[in-house]
This record gives structure tokens, sequence and C-alpha cells, in this order.
């Protein structure tokens, strides 16, 4: 936060200080105040908050970071358009050449080059324009609408709606000269009725409806007080009043987010809803859907042909672009037929072939085999097992078994033996009975020395003195002496530092008593401890 000045401060005040500023930034202690009664931003980091040494700052503040030296130069006016200040008569020497004004050169006149220029003619010589110059702040120098007179406006409106009663006036006169003409054509006619003529002026009525709907299509009549008639108001139609904004659609500060600028909203606002009753999934749906994506495929194509070595670029020869796609496409597809024909051709089409027959399929034959209860061969022979390309049934080192015929405890073995230990030698049945036995002790063994195992006496720890001795039972530390100890030992840190104080004649004593032991262990410096500057 923002400080006065920054004064040295004792470890209580500075711990106070941190208190006092992390109960700020929680707003449990109300904000500190500037100079002008403005509260001071907590979070503010410290190197911004902390006002230069030279400005002498007594009071917190955030001056320095403000523009405190304003410019009474600025000023938000603007050129004085058309505006002239001197008209000559003759042609004057520095003046233009072509239109005689003094406040700017041939190679800058604006007006039309003239056959006879009026530095020799002497005739028609141009006022001079007045020249304005503006020292402008910053934000007049970005101001896009500087200098625009809103009532240059008007004009605008006025044409548009001169135009428009100009419209609606002629669209009557041609009603009314069709009516005319209708009404004359039925007058000379004798089987024209009375229903033909009400037809007539239905229409011309219709007609001029549809007039007015045209020239105020963005207007809806709307009946007030009224259930079947009566006095009505014209609204402004902005858009239909059914369809909720898009802004509207998810109100969580979370979803989907809103360009009010561009009126955009790329992602989906309700992702979670049923497509079938969403009425809009977001902008990046048309982005991904019709024509948009094979444009983008488009450009993409055209990046890709320009990094390869092709002269091609979709803006500047779009139509060049788009017939080299094209080609590509039909090239592409051309390439996946061949190589689809060429694997066809060399391993066949499962499709298109004749089925197997089923009798070949299941392995089915006329050969009989009987077999008894116990499911050996009485007649017949029996169908040979299929052998793979891999040795098998190949036994080693005297073993009647393969490896990885026993399993036991998440381990491999060989059932012969029942060892786990590959490519060992077969020791058979004695084998067995011999780890048996192995794992019989054992596990006696283990039984007898969790029995003999004692229950180890506890020893009383020994409280070490802070000096790292033993501490007596009726040791008892005197408050003056530990005093005393501790002025001797800032003393002897002292002259340590500066060897001058030491004095001439020293007196050196031997004896330390525990008190003395004390105070050099309370200001000894452990330099593995993190707050060791605050100690002293």
């Amino acid at each position: 936060m923002a400080t006065a000045s920054v004064a040295f401060k004792s470890r209580e005040d500075h711990r106070k200080q941190m208190e006092l500023e992390e109960a700020r930034k929680a707003g449990l202690a109300p904000a500190e105040v500037d100079e002008d009664g403005k509260e001071i931003n907590p979070h503010i980091p410290q190197y911004m908050s902390s006002a230069p040494w030279y400005l002498n700052a007594e009071r917190p503040s955030l001056k320095h970071q403000r523009k405190w030296k304003s410019d009474p130069n600025y000023t938000k006016s603007w050129y004085d358009r058309g505006a002239k200040i001197f008209q000559a008569e003759k042609y004057r020497k520095g003046a233009c050449e072509n239109c005689g004004a003094m406040t700017h050169d041939a190679k800058s006149c604006m007006d039309r080059p003239r056959k006879v220029r009026a530095k020799w003619t002497d005739k028609n010589i141009a006022p001079d324009e007045k020249i304005e110059t503006f020292e402008l702040d910053y934000d007049g120098k970005r101001d896009r609408w500087n200098g625009y007179d809103a009532a240059s406006y008007a004009y605008v409106i006025e044409r548009y709606e001169a135009r428009d009663e100009s419209r609606k006036k002629y669209l009557k006169e041609q009603q009314l000269k069709k009516l005319e003409e209708k009404n004359g054509n039925q007058i000379g006619e004798d089987g024209v009725s009375d229903e033909d003529d009400n037809e007539d002026d239905l229409k011309v009525d219709e007609a001029k409806v549809d007039e007015s709907k045209q020239m105020d299509f963005a207007k809806v009549e709307k009946r007030v007080r009224t259930t079947g008639g009566g006095s009505t108001g014209t609204v402004r139609n902005l858009r239909i009043r059914e369809d909720t904004a898009k802004y509207l659609l998810n109100l969580d500060v979370n979803s989907a987010h809103y360009d009010p600028k561009t009126r955009s909203m790329r992602e989906d606002p309700l992702p979670d809803m049923d497509p079938n009753e969403k009425f809009y999934a977001g902008d990046n749906q048309n982005r991904v859907s019709g024509q948009a994506l094979e444009f983008k495929q488009l450009n993409i194509h055209a990046w890709e042909a320009f990094d390869k070595g092709h002269d091609v670029h979709m803006q500047a020869a779009p139509s060049q672009a788009e017939l080299l796609y094209k080609n590509y496409k039909v090239n592409k597809e051309k390439l996946k037929s061949e190589v689809k024909e060429t694997i066809m051709e060399k391993y066949g089409n499962a499709a298109t072939e004749e089925q197997i027959p089923r009798e070949l399929l299941l392995g089915q034959s006329e050969r009989e085999v009987e077999y008894d209860r116990a499911g050996r061969i009485i007649k017949g022979q029996e169908q040979a097992l299929p052998r793979s390309k891999y040795e098998e049934d190949v036994h080693v080192n005297n073993h009647t078994s393969v490896w990885g015929s026993w399993w036991k405890d998440h381990q491999w073995g060989y059932k012969c033996c029942k060892q786990i230990i590959r490519n060992s030698y077969c020791t058979g049945a004695a084998g067995i009975e011999a780890a048996e036995a192995a794992a019989d002790l054992m596990r006696a063994n283990i039984a007898r020395k969790e029995a003999a195992e004692e229950v180890p006496a506890q020893t009383e720890e020994k409280k070490l003195a802070t000096w790292g001795t033993d501490i007596p039972d009726d040791l008892v530390l005197d408050e003056k002496l530990l005093a005393e100890a501790l002025k001797k030992e800032d003393e002897r840190k002292k002259e340590q530092k500066d060897e001058r104080k030491r004095k001439y004649n020293v007196k050196w004593n031997d004896e330390v008593t525990a008190e003395d032991m004390e105070a050099y262990r309370m200001k000894k410096v452990h330099h593995d401890d993190p707050m060791k500057e605050f100690l002293h």
C-alpha cells in the first residue's frame, strides 16, 4: 500500500504493519485514504504505491502515478472549414501561380489547373485561406468525430424525407390515374355490374395498403385499449419480439462470450441442451457447415500447395486456386481407385467371391471315431492337433514338463519338481519333499524367534540443557544473573565487531556459569534460521 516515507521500524511495528495490510486486503479493515480523501486500493504493489524520496510526501498518496502537471495549452477546437481571410485584387510575389493565393504554392494548389495562370492574367485571384494550428491532447488526437457538426446531418435527413414524400405523391397520382381510366371504360360499356365495381375499388384499396406497407416496412400497427378495434399506435419494429437475444440465452457469466461491438457469440451458449430443440448454437456452427467448410478447405489446399512450391495464391488468383483444387480432388479419387484395384487384383475380393461350403467351414468329414467313458479312443484314429512353428514339448535337464506348467505365489516353474528357477536340473519327488521340509523348518524358526523376542525396556529420555549437556534436576536459573549475563554477552559482541572499544587492561574470567551459557545460547546466530535478520 502507499506509504508516506520509508522510516526505520522495529520488529513489532513491522509485524503490526503487515497484519494491517493483510486485514485491508481481506476487507476486514478500512482502506487507506490519500490527501484528496480517495481510498487507496490495498492490492496495489509497493513499488507502484511508494512515492519517490525527492517528492517529500508526508501522507500516503498516488499523485506520483497520475499526470499532476497539466498543460493549459491543449484545446478542443477545430479548423474553420472554408474560411477566407483576405481577397487580393492583384497577383502578389510568392503567391500560388495557378490561383494567386498566398497560403500555398502551385504544387499543393487544390483548384483546377488554369489554361493561363493567375500570375500572368492578374484576374480571378483566389482569396487566402485561414491557416490554423492546434495543439491537441491525447484524446483530441484520437477522436474520430473531432470537428464534426451534428447539425449537418439534418440536411441528409431532409433529403431522404423529401424523396419519400415525392415517391408517395407519385404513387398516389398513378393509382388515381388508373382508377379514372377504369371508371371511363365502365361508363362506355353496358355489361359491367355493380359487383365488378366493388371488386375494382377493393383492388385499388389493397394496392394502396400494400404500398403503405412497403413504405413503412419497419413499423407495426398495434391496437390499444380495445378488443376488436379502436385507436392504434405505431411501434418501431427493431426485431421479431418472439426471438430471444443471443446474450440472454444463458445468463451465466462463465458461459459463451458475447462481443457487443461485432454482436457475435462464437461458442454455444447452451452446450447441454438437446440439439433438436436448440434454436441457436453459436456463430461457429456456420463456420463448419455448408460452403464455409468448402471455402476453408480450399484455403488450406492453397497454403499447402504454396508451401510445396506451386505458384498459387488464394487472394491474388482465386479462380486459379479453385481450378487447381478441383483437379487435385479428381486426381486423388483416381489414385484411390487405382490403389483399390491393385489390392483387389493381388489379394482378391472376398465380397464378390463364392462362399465356402459349410462342411469346409466347420471342418466336418466322414471319418468315424469311437471313445469310451474315460475318453480313450476305441475305434478310429484321433485327429492330429495342429502344430505351430515354435518348438513344443522340449524337455531339458531331465525335466518331464515344460517351463510354465506350474504356478505358485505369482511365480512360474516346473510341475515335475516344483522349482521356480528356469533351466535348473530336475530333482523329482525328492526335491519336492526337501523343499517342503525346508519351508516347515523356516516357519518353525520364525515362530521361535517371535516367541523369544522381548519388549525392550523403555528408557527415560534425558533432558538436555540449552547448551548441549545434561541438565541437573535441581538446576534453577536466576533471572537477575541471566539479565547481567545477557548484557555481558552484548558487550562482548560489540568488542568483537570493533576492537577499538576493548579496554587496555582486560580482566579475563574462566569461570562460566549456567546463566552465562544460557545467554550465549540466546545471543548465538543460527545461519540456517530464515528469521535471523530480525533477531537483533
